[in-house]
C-alpha cells in the first residue's frame, strides 16, 4: 500500500471515522481504522453499535489494506504539517511522512476485525444545517443514565414528509418538528437511537449540503440507520424498547404566558444561579410584566434580580433547576421565548418568538418541570 494525500482531506476523514471507535472494545481490533487504498481511499471504524465510513481522493501507487491504531492515527494526523502526506506500508509498520514529519506506525491484525453492515438503502433527504439544528435542540434534553437506556435516545418518528424527534430524561422533554424529502411519500416508522451518537453525527455534517437518511426495512432483523453526505456514512443500531408517550405531556392551552428576550433573560439565570446547586432551584415570581428571580434561603448565600417582561394571566411562583432552563433558552435559538403556563405545580412549554409581538414558533417545544421548594 502507497498513497499521497492532502491533510485536510486525512485530518477530515479521520475525524469522522475515529468517533466510532470504541473506548473499550471486546477486541484490540476495534481500536483500530481500516485504511483501504484503490482508485480512492476508504477510511472504516466501528464499536459494533455504531460504524463510520469515509471516502477521499488521493494518489494511490500502490493498492492495499491495513488496521492501524486509531487514535494514533487520528493525533497524528492532526499533528502533521499542511504538506502532502505519505502513507507506505512496510511489513507489520505504516511509514507516514508529511515534509521532515515523519512517523512509524504499528499495525492491528485485520482478520479479527469485524464485517461491517451494510448501508440501507436510501429513504430520503433533509438539509444538513437544519437537520444538525433539530437534533442539538432535541439531544439535550436525552438521559445520560445508562441504566435507563430508553431514555438516552432520541424518538424519530417518521410520518409521511414530516419527522418528528422527541428525547426526555423525565426532567424535561424536547420536541422538535420538520419536513423532509422522503423517497416513499407514504412511508411511516419509528426508530429510537442514541442521542450521543445522533448528535456527533449531525454535528460533524454541518456544511454539507444534504443528508440522506437510510432506513433498513421494518421486515428485517437488522435494525439499523445510517446517514450518509459528501463521501461520509455512518450506520448505527437502534436502541431496544419502546420510547414513552409524549405528545398528551404538550398542553394545548395555557393559564399564563411570558413573553421575554432571551439575552438578557440567560444573562440573569446565569448569575442568579451562583448560588444554586443540584438541589437548590431557581425560583421564578411572574407578576404585573415583572419577573423576579431568586435563588438560596436563610443562612444561605442568596441572589435575586428583577425583568421587564410581557406577561398576561395569573401570577405564578414557579421553580427550575438552573441548567435545564438555560438548555431550553439556548435551544429555541430565537431572540425571545414564549413560555406558557398551566399551574405553579405543572410543566412550562418553551417555545421561540422572533419578535415580542410576533407569533410563536411551534415547530420546537422544550417542556420543562418544576422543582418543589420550601419558601
Amino acid at each position: 500500500m502507497k498513497f499521497v494525500v492532502e491533510r485536510d482531506s486525512l485530518v477530515d476523514a479521520v475525524n469522522w471515522v475515529s468517533k466510532s471507535i470504541s473506548n473499550r472494545p471486546i477486541t484490540t481490533a476495534l481500536l483500530g481504522i481500516v485504511i483501504d487504498a484503490s482508485e480512492e481511499i476508504t477510511l472504516s471504524g466501528s464499536d459494533l453499535e455504531t460504524s463510520t465510513k469515509a471516502k477521499f481522493k488521493a494518489e494511490v501507487s500502490q493498492k492495499g489494506k491495513v488496521l492501524v491504531p486509531g487514535r494514533l492515527l487520528a493525533e497524528i494526523s492532526r499533528s502533521l504539517p499542511a504538506k502532502p502526506i505519505s502513507f507506505v506500508l512496510e511489513g507489520t509498520r505504516v511509514l507516514v511522512s508529511a515534509g521532515s514529519a515523519k512517523f512509524t506506525l504499528p499495525t492491528l491484525p485485520l482478520s479479527e476485525y469485524p464485517t461491517l453492515p451494510e448501508l440501507p438503502a436510501a429513504s430520503g433527504s433533509i438539509n444538513s444545517d437544519l437537520f444538525a439544528t433539530a437534533v442539538n435542540q432535541v439531544a439535550i434534553a436525552a438521559g445520560k443514565d445508562d441504566s435507563l437506556p430508553t431514555l438516552t435516545g432520541v424518538f424519530v418518528e417518521i410520518n409521511k414528509n414530516q419527522i418528528t424527534l422527541a428525547a426526555t430524561d423525565r426532567y424535561r422533554l424536547a420536541v422538535r418538528e420538520l419536513t423532509w424529502s422522503a423517497q416513499d411519500a407514504n412511508i411511516e416508522t419509528t426508530s429510537l437511537l442514541r442521542a450521543r451518537t445522533l448528535a456527533d453525527a449531525a454535528k460533524s455534517l454541518i456544511g454539507s449540503t444534504q443528508v440522506i437518511i437510510a432506513l433498513a426495512p421494518t421486515t428485517t432483523n437488522e435494525k439499523l440507520v445510517g446517514f450518509i453526505s459528501d463521501g461520509k456514512t455512518m450506520t448505527s443500531r437502534v436502541l431496544d424498547g419502546s420510547f414513552p408517550p409524549f405528545r398528551h405531556l404538550l398542553p394545548n392551552e395555557s393559564t399564563a404566558d411570558a413573553i421575554i428576550e432571551v439575552a438578557p433573560f440567560l444573562d440573569s439565570v446565569r448569575r442568579v444561579a451562583l448560588v444554586t446547586d443540584k438541589t437548590v432551584p431557581l425560583r421564578l415570581n411572574f407578576s404585573n410584566n415583572t419577573l423576579q428571580l431568586e435563588a438560596g434561603t436563610g443562612d444561605e448565600a442568596q441572589a435575586s434580580e428583577k425583568l421587564d417582561i410581557n406577561y398576561k394571566g395569573e401570577d405564578i411562583n414557579i421553580a427550575f433547576n438552573p441548567t435545564y432552563l438555560t438548555d431550553g433558552l439556548t435551544a429555541i435559538n430565537t431572540a425571545f421565548v414564549h413560555i406558557s403556563f398551566t399551574g405553579a405545580n405543572k410543566p412550562a412549554v418553551l417555545t421561540g418568538q422572533t419578535e415580542a409581538g410576533s407569533a410563536p414558533i411551534t415547530n420546537y417545544k422544550y417542556l420543562l418541570m418544576p422543582m418543589r421548594y420550601s419558601s
